[in-house]
């Protein structure tokens, strides 16, 4: 059995309360830094530098930059990056400013399938040193406007941290007809292949 090495920080590069829940629920050991980065300026800069970018290149090319942007802050540590990207005919979908876009968003996914891609990302010394992406399909039901108005007025706005305007661990799982993925990766933090990594990195007993 491989020994683990001298124990390190690990480092959440997130706010998210529903990524550090996965942790928390994993035994995992960590505190919480969030990322300063610029996400919509950097997703335009890499479409102009590649005349566009696909929803799960841009997933993680973001949870590199969080996790870099902290680990040039804290070099001891091992950080982890996360993002969450949503894609729907086509077209990249980002989390709804305010409650109206909330619900005109929700309104445009009802009866469709969309793609949600969760990349992770590990960095040391502020240099990425292990990427990770998970996807999931899932399919909105035909639900009524009574029921999304409810909906709305019910989750207010916590729909806003989530992108698709829907936390599925809570009422959001009401929302849908189908679900095809992993659990974690819907939630943003794809947790066994990070587990894996964690042990072949040796922070994790094997």
């Amino acid at each position: 059995m491989a020994e683990t090495r001298k124990a390190r920080e690990l480092i959440l590069a997130s706010a998210s309360e529903g990524r550090a829940a996965v942790l928390r629920g994993a035994g995992i050991a960590f505190r919480q830094m969030p990322a300063d980065v610029d996400e919509r300026a950097l997703e335009a800069e890499a479409a102009r530098a590649n005349g566009g970018i696909e929803a799960g290149g841009l997933a993680l090319l973001l949870a590199a930059a969080k996790a870099e942007d902290v680990s040039a802050r804290e070099p001891e540590a091992l950080v982890i990056g996360a993002d969450t990207v949503m894609e729907c005919g086509g077209a990249v979908i980002h989390k709804p400013p305010s409650l109206d876009a909330a619900r005109d968003q929700l309104l445009a996914l009802r009866g469709r399938t969309h793609r949600l891609y969760s990349a992770m990302c590990v960095a040391e010394a502020g240099k990425a040193v292990w990427r990770h992406l998970g996807l999931a399909h899932l399919t909105m039901r035909e639900f009524s406007d009574a029921f999304l108005d409810d909906y709305c007025r019910a989750e207010d706005e916590a729909i806003l941290r989530s992108v698709g305007a829907y936390r599925i661990e809570g009422p959001g799982i009401q929302l849908f007809a189908a679900v095809e993925g992993n659990h974690f990766t819907i939630i943003g933090l794809p947790l066994l292949p990070l587990l894996e990594y964690l042990r072949e990195a040796r922070w994790l007993k094997s």
